[in-house]
């Protein structure tokens, strides 16, 4: 896959256009009735005056995204990274969930973690294998052969939307457990390798809420706990009609407002297929694991563009709405 495709340099003044977002907003799927929602805290962006970032203290209170930029949230990071140091444990950007890699790959219904063969692959909770094989002897997905040597896990989660969620690991070299048996959260269940339909070796690791439904998966980056000090970003986008609709964004990092970003990331709307109606969250488009501080958010739609200053806070998700006219 390719790198991160962090850009070199950001926008410069004379090309921002500052438009005004629409205040009616559609309401996000909910969780099941038995599941109680996070705590939501709101918070408006920034005025043009530089003042200080809102802190985690603030006084949680409803959080309406049609009076506030933006909101940020109690997140169900339930799952542990697959991958340990030396491995490489972040997500690869050039390929993340719900991408087509501009019209070129199937739409993505997981997230890539690139290693050498043989490193160890673990599992992210404690769970019981549903399935530990290959996709010859039982499809995953539309293609026999497509994922190669994998494992299910299946978790039960209380407290969480769904109760039971299903993680998948893929493209393995070897497995280390099979079918029924009991594991628990960082034991190694298999090694990074390319079988399937692989491109280089890597894993392939998926959040699902049924294990045969390849329809059914869910954006890993808003279930994986974020490295130290990180959180992450969830995008909404739509007209006044209340049409979801999927734009490119720019995510620009500043720790300080007064200075260049010194970070920035395009980050692509899902395919239209991978916005999952059941998704707690309704994003269409997310970025994971970025460090904690102030973020300007721009987007393009019919020559207009529009922006949002929104603030990320360790091991919280932020969740933003954008609505276009």
């Amino acid at each position: 896959m390719k790198p991160a495709r962090a850009i070199a340099s950001v926008l410069t003044a004379a090309s921002l256009i500052l438009a005004a977002c629409g205040n009616a907003v559609t309401a996000a799927p909910s969780p099941s009735p038995t599941s109680p929602l996070p705590t939501w805290t709101r918070f408006s962006s920034p005025t043009s005056t530089p003042s200080p970032v809102p802190t985690s203290t603030a006084t949680p209170i409803p959080c309406d995204l049609s009076s506030v930029d933006y909101c940020i949230k109690d997140a169900y990071f339930v799952f542990q990274r697959p991958i340990a140091p030396p491995g490489t444990d972040s997500i690869d950007r050039g390929y993340p969930f719900g991408s087509t890699e501009g019209g070129t790959r199937e739409p993505h219904h997981g997230v890539e973690f690139y290693n050498a063969s043989g490193t160890p692959v673990l599992a992210a909770a404690d769970g019981v294998v549903s399935f530990a094989g290959n996709d010859t002897d039982q499809l995953f997905t539309p293609w026999s052969n497509f994922y190669g040597n994998l494992v299910v896990l299946k978790h039960e989660l209380p407290g969480t939307p769904y109760g039971i969620l299903y993680t998948l690991y893929a493209h393995l070299s070897k497995l280390e457990v099979t079918t029924g048996q009991t594991v628990t959260a960082g034991q190694k269940i298999g090694e990074v390798g390319a079988t399937g339909a692989a491109r280089g070796s890597h894993l392939h690791f998926e959040v699902r809420v049924d294990p045969n439904d390849y329809g059914s998966t869910l954006n890993p980056e808003l279930w994986l706990v974020p490295h130290p000090g990180n959180g992450t970003l969830a995008l909404l986008a739509r007209d006044n009609a209340g049409t979801t609709i999927l734009p490119t964004f720019n995510v620009q990092y500043y720790p300080d407002r007064n200075q260049p970003a010194t970070a920035a990331y395009q980050v692509d709307a899902f395919a239209a297929e991978m916005v999952n109606a059941s998704d707690p969250w309704g994003e269409i488009a997310a970025i994971g694991d970025q460090p904690a501080g102030l973020y300007r958010v721009t987007s393009l739609w019919a020559g207009v563009l529009y922006e949002k200053w929104v603030e990320i806070q360790p091991e919280k998700l932020t969740l933003a709405e954008f609505i276009v006219k």
